[in-house]
């Protein structure tokens, strides 16, 4: 019989506690933002798939920065109907990367996920005994105490963030000068995404959604960007009283104009000049 309830009632937390302490093996479900699958042998964390995207071998070595873009494109073309099992090998055999390479970008993508979903306070769960991923993913056992350990810290590390960065809707801009710490910044590949999209006209929650990140990953990545002195608030002008002469009878009221877009060479400008600055430095 599977194990149904709410994450309102029952905390990831809970629920991988259960799971380790009596060795289950099935697949739990839970539809919140999106909906996941975690599976589990005997109490192990084997397997995790997020969202409405297959799992794909060739994306998940491409984001542990195992393949270039161009690698990636080419192998999901032509590797097409190949299991992750097959594409693994075949890769492995060709020299693109080796097993360890597969099996650590393969475990931390797992993770990944699994942490992301200690932040979920509300969705619906089930767990299904015995129900596992077809014999062809790629699965990695993990330690659950581990990751419990390591959820419950995140999930305290959200809880900060959220006292931090309190409304996506908010905007960044660059600050005139850069912290001195900007002499060793290292940015990642998401990182530079979010830098391509800072604008005093998009919101926090806009550049999350154009870069695929979860609210969790675009505060972080925000409160790090914030701390470093690479960006700051927008502060939204403060409303000044105005005296406004009535308009006459059947006058015409000139509607606000629409912000316009910035252009593709405005934006290029404005990292191109950030990237001078850090350089400089």
């Amino acid at each position: 019989m599977a194990l149904k309830g709410n994450l309102r009632d029952f905390s990831t937390t809970q629920l991988l506690n259960l799971i380790n302490l009596a060795r289950k093996t099935g697949t739990l479900t839970i539809q919140g933002p999106e909906i996941a699958h975690i599976s589990f042998r005997e109490g192990k964390l084997i397997y995790a798939h997020v969202g409405a995207d297959a799992h794909n071998l060739a994306k998940v070595l491409y984001s542990a920065g195992k393949l270039s873009s161009e690698q990636a494109r080419i192998i999901e073309t032509k590797a097409r109907g190949f299991t992750d099992k097959q594409l693994g090998h075949l890769l492995v055999q060709a020299g693109y990367v080796t097993q360890s390479d597969i099996i650590q970008s393969v475990r931390q993508h797992i993770l990944d996920i699994v942490y992301r979903l200690f932040t979920w306070a509300d969705g619906l769960f089930r767990f299904d005994p015995n129900k596992l991923p077809p014999s062809e993913q790629i699965t990695i056992p993990i330690d659950l105490e581990s990751v419990i350990m390591e959820g419950s810290r995140r999930l305290k590390e959200w809880e900060i963030l959220q006292e931090e960065i309190p409304d996506l809707e908010a905007s960044l801009r660059f600050t005139d000068r850069p912290d001195a710490r900007l002499r060793n910044i290292n940015l990642t590949v998401e990182e530079w995404r979010v830098v391509s999209f800072v604008n005093p006209r998009n919101s926090i929650q806009q550049i999350a959604r154009a870069n695929n990140l979860s609210d969790f990953e675009i505060r972080r990545i925000v409160y790090g960007m914030l701390q470093a002195g690479l960006v700051e608030f927008v502060q939204p002008p403060k409303p000044q009283p105005v005296l406004e002469a009535e308009p006459m009878k059947g006058a015409r009221r000139d509607k606000p104009k629409p912000p316009t877009e910035q252009s593709p060479a405005e934006k290029r400008s404005v990292v191109t000049r950030l990237i001078d600055r850090i350089r400089s430095l």
